[in-house]
């Protein structure tokens, strides 16, 4: 456990730099308490002259800050309820670019974790392609049956693990200290939100679950046409190093070069868009991390993703949540949608569904009383957000998460169309979900997977039934032969009534002497 003091350590320099870059500026003093103006006020006195913009101030203070730092900016883009809409915004164009470590320390590394020499692993290994924060690229090629095969081959940066974990340690203490002197800190369940980024971090830090996380998805979209994800060299991965096929394909990022190729470009965000709602609402496992440099276009025209470190994943009740209320919005079916808030435990009891429904209906008109390229989703977002302040919703990391992502998937089938309806081109999706799973087929099922969770529970009614004779027999005996106390036992007792009895005639002279004063006066 490391101690407060170095999460103070830690946590001042952060203030300090933070300070230095004018990142204090883009707070708004007004909520705050009078201590907290003061304090705002003193740190403004460190700001260093600068011309860089809110987003230029942040991601300067972030990427001094280190690896930590920059992955929280990341994820606080995805939390626009703790940070706001405005600097979740600025967040979404932080760049995770960091100068290469060293070639050889990258080669020594991948030969302790595969446990042989790197001739003997690949054919050919090259330099680093591209280095983040936390791990770097290099393009090599493995020989196979058929051939030469180019892979990717990612690698983490010496000593991250120990540095991220510490920063982590000191997130959590902040959030600790707010959560107990600020009722919006607690609502935001800020501890909760550090913990989330500690799990993603858990995921980047060990290779092998961002691989398990690319074999997950791989088989969900198998038999999907328009959708792919490379394959993994496991033979090739370990805690710190990550093998996975090459992808030769076009990148969303450029528009040009997709133009080139002849692509509908039209078609292709629409297949943006719903490829991450069936991720989300049929498998409930969805890659959270969909920027345009995350995402290819094969030579078959097929999306292919890359980077599985942040990803998120929903229950069957999230599920179902989540297509009701889009469904909802898109069929105008507002008291469904508040009522589904309710059956899920998102508003407590107390409130009325008439009320939330009226909310809901200021947050879904704007929406059908435009046309589909001046839909905000930022807006929207906004209007959600406070609608939860105010309904006393308690914050849900998992759907942020997702509403989020959509943000940003939304932003990717725009770029490719400017003219694209998000709820258009939700519907079908949501649609055929909800007959599958709420219709009169998904009825069926579900009354068959009770049916076998009774008949579960049947099947354990006579080990249950033996288990409650063996317990009765047990008390049989114990009282028909009395019950037997070690000596330990009985001395202990004897002295717990001591005690007591020590306790009450204490208690009953102070009883005496109050009534003898009572009477004297």
């Amino acid at each position: 456990m490391i101690p407060p003091f170095s999460h103070l350590i830690r946590l001042t320099r952060a203030g300090f730099v933070l300070a230095r870059e004018g990142v204090f500026a883009l707070v708004d003093p007004t909520p705050l308490p009078g201590a907290a103006q003061l304090g705002l006020k003193l740190a403004r006195l460190l700001e260093r002259p600068t011309a860089a913009t809110g987003a230029g101030r942040l991601s300067a203070a972030l990427g001094r800050l280190g690896s930590s730092y920059v992955k929280l900016g990341q994820f606080l883009a995805t939390r626009p309820d703790v940070v706001g809409i405005a600097i979740a915004t600025d967040l979404e164009s932080l760049q995770d670019r960091m100068p290469p470590f060293p070639q050889d320390q990258a080669e020594a590394a991948i030969e302790r974790a595969l446990g042989r020499p790197l001739h003997v692993a690949f054919a050919s290994f090259g330099p680093p392609i591209a280095a983040a924060s936390v791990a770097q690229v290099h393009r090599a090629e493995i020989v196979t049956d058929t051939g030469r095969k180019q892979v990717a081959v990612k690698v983490l940066r010496p000593g991250i693990e120990q540095n991220l974990r510490a920063d982590i340690q000191a997130f959590f203490f902040a959030a600790r200290m707010a959560e107990r002197f600020s009722a919006e800190a607690r609502r935001l369940r800020l501890t909760e939100v550090v913990a989330t980024l500690a799990r993603s971090v858990t995921v980047e830090m060990d290779l092998r679950l961002e691989a398990a996380a690319a074999s997950e998805m791989a088989d969900n979209v198998k038999d999907d046409d328009d959708f792919r994800v490379p394959t993994v060299e496991w033979d090739l991965t370990a805690h710190n190093v990550l093998t996975t096929e090459w992808i030769d394909g076009t990148p969303l990022s450029d528009r040009g070069a997709l133009e080139r190729r002849g692509l509908d470009l039209p078609k292709l965000g629409r297949s943006v868009i719903q490829s991450f709602l069936r991720h989300a609402v049929r498998d409930g496992f969805f890659h959270a991390d969909m920027h345009p440099g995350n995402l290819f276009v094969d030579d078959a025209g097929r999306l292919v993703a890359v980077d599985f470190g942040i990803m998120g994943r929903l229950n069957e009740k999230e599920r179902r949540f989540l297509a009701e209320i889009l469904y909802g919005f898109i069929s105008r079916n507002y008291r469904r949608t508040a009522e589904v808030h309710f059956e899920a435990g998102y508003v407590p009891p107390y409130h009325s569904v008439e009320a939330f429904m009226q909310a809901i209906r200021a947050i879904g008109e704007p929406i059908h009383n435009r046309s589909a390229e001046d839909i905000s989703m930022a807006k929207l977002l906004t209007l959600l957000f406070e609608v939860t302040g105010l309904f006393d919703m308690r914050t849900r990391p998992e759907l942020l998460l997702l509403q989020k992502t959509m943000v940003v998937v939304e932003g990717v089938g725009r770029m490719l169309d400017p003219k694209l309806d998000m709820w258009r081109t939700a519907e079908p999706v949501m649609r055929a979900w909800i007959e599958r799973n709420l219709g009169p087929a998904g009825r069926v099922e579900g009354a068959v997977e009770g049916a076998g969770e009774v008949g579960r529970f049947l099947g354990g009614v006579p080990e249950l039934l033996a288990h409650g004779a063996r317990i009765a027999a047990q008390l049989d005996r114990a009282t028909r032969d009395g019950i037997v106390l070690a000596p330990e036992t009985v001395a202990g007792i004897g002295e717990a009534e001591a005690r007591r009895g020590h306790g009450t005639t204490i208690a009953l002279w102070v009883i005496a002497l109050l009534l003898f004063l009572h009477l004297w006066r």
